[in-house]
């Protein structure tokens, strides 16, 4: 019998001797209870316990973990839109004993701070601002979450609202208004550029037209010189205005025939508009050869040394 018993004994001695012993993980609490009531708090390392009397009721985690809560509410111009709020919380290391025993269950605490906060905040906002100020969101969720958490040994070091999902067909008609606004701007640009080009070309072609009658201007300037600096040499070798105009005019008249004769593929028809207007046109004509033959016989007569010296030099080269 006594053979029996010793190597029980000895079993139960060696589980007593292991159930004395347990370690701790970094960043962690263990929360020691003798018959239910706390008698210590254990960190990271080997501990001992009075087997069979001491129990760990708990372990805390002291790192700095995060929870996520899905906020559904309505906005100030009557959308509904889904939240999500990330709170990164950490127990405090001095406050274990109160984070253990005082909440039940922690992250369902955190939960309905966040969920009261964010009702109460964003009701008062448009969609629009609910975009633009996330961050006061964020602001005010960890300051009601700090105020009421602390007390219970947690500290909120981070709150972001990390996603805003308002409903599908709300986000699809701020959509086609983005894209009517973009699409109005565009065209707003394009108007814009059509008008310049416009502008542009209308400069362009008043400057053209500008410089264009200022060539003509100067052009008829010098032609006018021109024939008054003809008329003027005429006057000088005894040809007055009338004879001398009549003189210019056939000249130019012969000129312009010449100039279209060279022309291979032109034809020219003057036709008169009645027989008496031919009969002028003839008479016309006849004076004027007439009054180029009296012209060169006045020359002649008032240039006769002119012309024996031509003689002389005819009959020197001969």
């Amino acid at each position: 019998m006594g053979q029996f018993l010793l190597p029980i004994l000895g079993f139960f001695a060696l589980l007593l001797l292991f159930g004395a012993f347990f370690t701790v993980k970094q960043q962690t609490a263990a929360i020691i209870e003798r018959f239910g009531k706390f008698t210590s708090m254990r960190h990271s390392g080997l501990q001992l316990k009075v087997p069979l009397i001491d129990r760990i009721a708990g372990r805390i985690n002291l790192k700095i973990q995060q929870l996520d809560v899905i906020v559904e509410t309505k906005t100030k111009d009557d959308v509904f839109v889904r939240l999500k709020i990330s709170v990164q919380f950490q127990v405090r290391r001095e406050k274990v004993y109160d984070a253990f025993y005082r909440l039940e269950n922690p992250h369902d605490q955190i939960t309905a701070y966040v969920f009261d906060v964010v009702r109460a905040e964003v009701p008062k906002m448009k969609l629009d601002y609910v975009f633009e100020k996330k961050d006061n969101i964020a602001i005010a969720v960890k300051s009601e979450l700090n105020e009421a958490m602390m007390d219970y040994g947690y500290d909120i070091i981070k709150t972001l609202v990390t996603d805003i999902d308002p409903d599908v067909q709300v986000k699809a008609a701020m959509n086609r208004i983005n894209a009517s606004e973009r699409e109005k701007t565009a065209a707003e640009y394009e108007a814009e550029a059509d008008r310049i080009k416009i502008v542009a070309k209308a400069r362009a072609e008043a400057e053209s037209k500008r410089l264009q009658g200022q060539g003509i201007a100067d052009q008829r300037r010098e032609i006018a010189r021109g024939l008054e600096e003809s008329v003027d040499v005429l006057n000088n070798v005894g040809i007055n205005s009338q004879e001398a105009s009549a003189l210019i005019v056939v000249t130019q008249h012969y000129d312009t025939l010449q100039s279209l004769g060279e022309e291979t593929n032109s034809n020219l028809i003057l036709l008169p508009n009645s027989p008496q207007a031919g009969s002028d046109m003839l008479n016309n004509m006849i004076a004027s050869f007439t009054a180029s033959a009296q012209i060169g016989e006045q020359m002649k007569k008032n240039n006769p040394k002119k012309e024996t010296g031509d003689r002389n030099r005819a009959n020197d080269a001969d």
